[in-house]
């Protein structure tokens, strides 16, 4: 992935280049050193797809839970 498709993916996923290095366990300074690069490692693409998926999930399971009634005799 290019460079300017992983910042303009981050900005929609609310995410700062420091919290996405934290996330995955890099060094800030290396995900910044990307740029030098004008791409990003080839894990990012599906990285950034699944944590998508997964706040998508997560919103939704929120909204889910807001108009969950228990179930009678459980």
């Amino acid at each position: 992935m290019d460079i300017q498709t992983f910042e303009t993916k981050l900005n929609e996923l609310n995410l700062t280049k420091k919290e996405f290095a934290n996330m995955v366990g890099a060094v800030y300074n290396g995900v910044v050193n990307w740029n030098t690069k004008g791409e990003t490692p080839k894990w990012v693409d599906s990285w950034l797809e699944n944590y998508e998926k997964s706040k998508t999930l997560d919103e939704l399971l929120n909204i889910i839970k807001k108009y969950e009634k228990p179930i009678k005799g459980l």
